[in-house]
């Protein structure tokens, strides 16, 4: 008989991103509640969240304002579906309001119901739009290693990251992978960040032109890299990139899964990068993660010649069930006037100076850190085995787990990707309360060097 909720979530419970035999070992940290910046677990320890969830809380973890949104949308029409010509009112209101702040012009709005399936979108209307211009043979896509695009076997197979792909037999599904440009780990002795960022541009055009580029329908690429490490591209990088596909006639999709809605500091982390994609997925921020759905905004272009050929078929033969559901469609419309009414690109900007001057002040000299890095109000941190030279730590010694764990022992929750620990934290954060967070990253550090020099 299982009792308590461990027990119970041990027993039954296959987790996302989890060592299922450790799982079976050490078992969950149940969190029951939430509170502003705030959770609070089973036995009613309390931690400041710095990573949003997973990226995804920008309001923090409850809201009277949208429960009340989501239980009159329960009252008044609690399900239905967009197939066939069928909408319904709040899914008009956030496609609208979608639509409006996209970077992209004539954009149209696809609802599905996670950045993976938002992606997964992206790769079937480029080579949709590839059949109707005439040029089915443009199939491949552009991935960079490091990279993450979610967990659906096309996400996956466009992620970069070696544990999503080892020991699931993936198909091959016409991805080909560029280097990550990461500056702080790849860059030559003495390379600028220009020099090597034509480096990179140089070496992506030298693949399309061995690939061809009459093979290749798409590039996808994160603003800011979130899994792979929190990596700011190099400067010049991405309006080098969207010069270089556009000359081969290849689409850039935009992955905003973490970096849309506010996060940079712009709107969107194309603008805080300097390009206009074709195409771009969102996600998580969308809701601030507090009910699943995701969209693929596209391009007037895109549009009108995949609009074309449906039509030339009778009907465009793609779609979710819960596409446009009405009650995540209204939370996520409320979350984006939200977002409005407090500038939420100004407060990330302002929580990012905060945050990074308190990183600088308190953690970028700690003996165990190699580089802070990050963009508007979302961080980076790297650990290191040696500052000067910049060697790495042995992975089986899991440093960044043990930062992970002090963190929480001290009150805060980060996450570890390896050896970079991630900050993504809520707008709603008190300016104190981001001092606070550094202060137990601090403390963390401290434990783990401790730990390492025993």
């Amino acid at each position: 008989m299982h009792n308590s909720l461990r027990a119970r979530d041990m027993a039954y419970h296959f987790h996302s991103q989890t060592n299922p035999r450790r799982h079976e070992a050490e078992g969950p940290l149940v969190i029951t509640a939430g509170e502003g910046c705030y959770v609070v677990d089973e036995m009613g320890n309390r931690y400041l969240e710095g990573m949003g969830g997973l990226w995804c809380a920008s309001l923090g973890f409850r809201s009277e304002r949208l429960a009340d949104v989501a239980a009159g949308q329960m009252r008044r029409l609690a399900t239905y579906h967009t197939f066939n010509h069928r909408s319904n009112d709040p899914t008009v209101e956030l496609v609208e309001q979608i639509a409006t702040l996209s970077p992209i012009p004539g954009s149209k709005v696809f609802l599905v119901n996670s950045g993976s399936e938002a992606n997964d979108t992206m790769i079937k209307l480029a080579w949709y739009y590839n059949v109707a211009r005439g040029k089915p043979g443009k199939r491949k896509i552009i991935s960079r290693k490091g990279a993450f695009h979610g967990s659906t076997v096309m996400g996956a197979a466009l992620g970069g990251l070696p544990h999503m792909h080892e020991s699931f037999n993936m198909p091959g599904l016409n991805v080909i992978y560029t280097e990550k440009p990461h500056y702080y780990r790849n860059a030559l002795p003495d390379e600028s960040e220009e020099v090597y960022c034509a480096r990179l541009i140089a070496a992506l055009e030298a693949l399309i032109e061995a690939e061809g580029p009459e093979t290749i329908a798409a590039m996808i690429a994160e603003p800011i890299m979130g899994a792979g490490g929190v990596v700011p591209p190099p400067a010049g990088y991405f309006p080098a990139l969207r010069q270089l596909l556009t000359k081969h006639d290849i689409l850039l999709l935009s992955d905003e899964v973490v970096s849309g809605f506010g996060r940079t500091g712009k709107w969107f982390g194309s603008e805080a990068c300097g390009f206009v994609p074709d195409m771009m997925s969102v996600a998580k921020g969308l809701s601030s993660g507090y009910l699943p759905i995701a969209a693929a905004v596209i391009g007037d272009p895109i549009y009108q010649a995949i609009a074309d050929e449906a039509d030339r078929i009778g009907v465009f033969g793609h779609g979710f069930t819960y596409s446009g559901h009405p009650v995540t469609a209204a939370v996520a419309a409320d979350v984006l006037r939200i977002y409005r009414e407090m500038d939420a690109p100004g407060r990330a900007a302002e929580l990012g100076r905060r945050l990074f001057a308190a990183l600088d002040a308190r953690i970028a000299g700690h003996v165990l850190v190699g580089e802070v890095r990050g963009t508007g109000f979302l961080a980076g941190i790297e650990l290191v085995a040696d500052k000067a030279s910049r060697t790495p730590f042995d992975p089986a010694l899991k440093v960044g787990a043990l930062v992970e764990q002090r963190c929480r022992a001290h009150g805060v929750m980060i996450r570890n990707m390896g050896d970079v620990i991630s900050l993504c934290p809520p707008f709603v954060m008190t300016p104190e309360e981001v001092d606070q967070l550094v202060d137990g990253i601090a403390a963390a550090l401290d434990d783990a060097a401790d730990r390492l020099a025993a």
